[in-house]
């Protein structure tokens, strides 16, 4: 009997259905139907990019920071 191994999803796939569940145009059950996944998988995913979307925002002014150093370095 072969083992079954569980799916691996790519960061940019979870960040797609999470962002559809959280338009709540559509029900958890009904974009699990969807994608072939669980409600509950969706749910955690929708938990986590809440809980991280602040970081992403981060990211985008240290970046800035970096570059004006570069620039100034540069001169």
């Amino acid at each position: 009997m072969k083992k079954q191994s569980r799916r691996k999803f790519a960061p940019e796939f979870k960040a797609k259905v999470a962002l559809g569940a959280l338009k709540n145009q559509i029900t958890l059950a009904e974009v699990g139907a969807k994608h072939q996944l669980s409600p509950v998988v969706i749910s955690k995913w929708k938990r986590e990019l809440l809980e991280n979307m602040s970081s992403v925002c981060d990211k985008g002014s240290k970046r800035q920071e970096n570059n004006s150093g570069d620039m100034e370095q540069l001169y």
